[in-house]
């Protein structure tokens, strides 16, 4: 077989560079990636030079050595780099194994037809070279996507970091980090704070993706509707200490990011509405305060600033909150462990029903008399009246300010009917109590 292609070798020599115009021609005009990115001069050259190594390793394999590889890893990382589709350079490597082939016997044929028969063994070993470069050269070029795909995301991670981080006000370098994110001058922008991975579960974007998953613009799957004009556009910074996520609103309203985020199951703060991406460092800082109001004893939920204004007052001032808590609860706090959650759990509950005790009752599932009696004791401990809108001010304040300190035993959420005990169940002697009335 060697003696047969040294024979032919000229004439095979000119035949493939025709065969390279051919192919050049073709793939420029079927596939509008390679039309953009090369002209027909270097594509053709390229497409020659492959044609003529791959003759080398049909003879290479002939001899029993190794085909050379390096060339095909080249131009796959060459391409990834340049952004050409795998499969267009993959379906252009194969049309030019089968115009080689073809080339091959036409030669043959005219030098010598009665030794056709003998070429027709390198046919799995030309396809076997063929196959080999087709892989060397996959494997280099997801090598390189991967390699590009990293320094991609560590270069939006970095510009998403100095609009999330950097100081107040326009400056040079947010509007540089905008540009080149793609964010408008002006528009409507939030910032939104997924909790960090407390209980084992990985937080999950609204892609769906866990949270390990590349830095990315997500468009998230809307509610109703489909493809990203249905929702509004999302770039996710990951780390260490939580997800964030930079929501480029569009005409969506703000709500729609506690939509999008509903059934991730996670607990999320949401920042204001902004007007530029130069103001995006103070949303940010107080998507992660809506964040702190929203803690972990209450479950997932997605807490917006704007609805949570008198938890953020608290989140933002530690040192007054511990007053606040000390002050106004404290002789709740001094109870032993049970009975102070149960007058805790007791009095959020009836805050976050707007004063009604029939409904908190519901949501504890006992009797009315038994929240009026625990929230009675609550008056009696704190002296504060529930039916003073100043005192309900203080303890809806002082509670929230107990949710939010890290240190504290959490609160439990009320648990589904069980065995009832006399102390939880019943009033005192089976009399019934007023309830407090709703504050005006």
């Amino acid at each position: 077989m060697e003696r047969i292609i040294e024979e032919i070798r000229e004439d095979l020599s000119r035949r493939i560079a025709v065969a390279a115009d051919r192919l050049a021609d073709r793939t420029l005009a079927e596939d509008p990636a390679y039309a953009a990115l090369l002209g027909r001069a270097e594509l053709r050259e390229r497409i020659h030079d492959t044609l003529r190594q791959a003759v080398e390793g049909l003879l290479r394999s002939c001899r029993g050595l190794p085909v050379e590889l390096a060339d095909a890893r080249a131009v796959g990382a060459l391409r990834a780099e340049q952004g050409l589709p795998l499969a267009s350079l993959l379906r252009t490597h194969r049309r030019g194994g089968r115009l080689l082939w073809q080339s091959l016997t036409e030669a043959v044929t005219a030098h010598d037809r009665a030794a056709l028969p003998r070429l027709l063994p390198a046919a799995s070993v030309l396809w076997d070279v063929v196959d080999r470069t087709a892989d060397a050269m996959t494997e280099s070029y997801r090598r390189a996507e991967a390699a590009h795909g990293d320094r991609d995301r560590e270069r939006r991670a970095a510009l998403l970091d100095v609009l999330l981080d950097g100081a107040d006000g326009p400056s040079a370098a947010a509007e540089a980090a905008a540009a080149q994110l793609g964010l408008p001058e002006r528009g409507r922008f939030t910032v939104v704070v997924l909790a960090a991975e407390v209980s084992g579960t990985p937080s999950r974007t609204p892609s769906g993706i866990p949270s390990a998953a590349p830095t990315a613009a997500v468009p998230p799957a809307p509610a109703g509707g489909s493809g990203a004009a249905s929702a509004p556009r999302v770039l996710w910074r990951f780390r260490a200490d939580g997800e964030v996520g930079l929501v480029e609103l569009g005409h969506h309203p703000l709500e729609s990011v506690r939509d999008l985020l509903a059934p991730l199951g996670v607990r999320a703060g949401v920042g204001p509405v902004v007007g530029a991406p130069a103001e995006l460092a103070r949303a940010h800082r107080l998507a992660a305060l809506a964040l702190r109001t929203a803690p972990e004893s209450e479950g997932p939920r997605t807490a917006l600033l704007d609805e949570r204004l008198p938890a953020a007052l608290v989140a933002a001032e530690a040192e007054l909150a511990g007053r606040l808590r000390q002050v106004v609860l404290g002789p709740v706090l001094a109870l032993p462990v049970e009975d102070r959650r149960t007058l805790l759990t007791t009095l959020g509950t009836w805050l976050a029903c707007q004063g009604s005790t029939t409904d908190a009752a519901q949501r504890l599932y006992c009797h009315r008399n038994t929240v009026s009696n625990r929230l009675r004791r609550v008056e009696q401990l704190t002296g504060r009246s529930l039916s003073d809108p100043r005192h309900v001010v203080e303890l809806a304040l002082a509670h929230s300010a107990v949710l939010q300190r890290v240190e504290a035993e959490p609160v439990t959420r009320p648990a589904a009917p069980g065995p009832r005990t006399a102390r939880s169940s019943r009033t005192p002697g089976g009399t019934a109590r007023r309830s407090p009335r709703r504050p005006a």
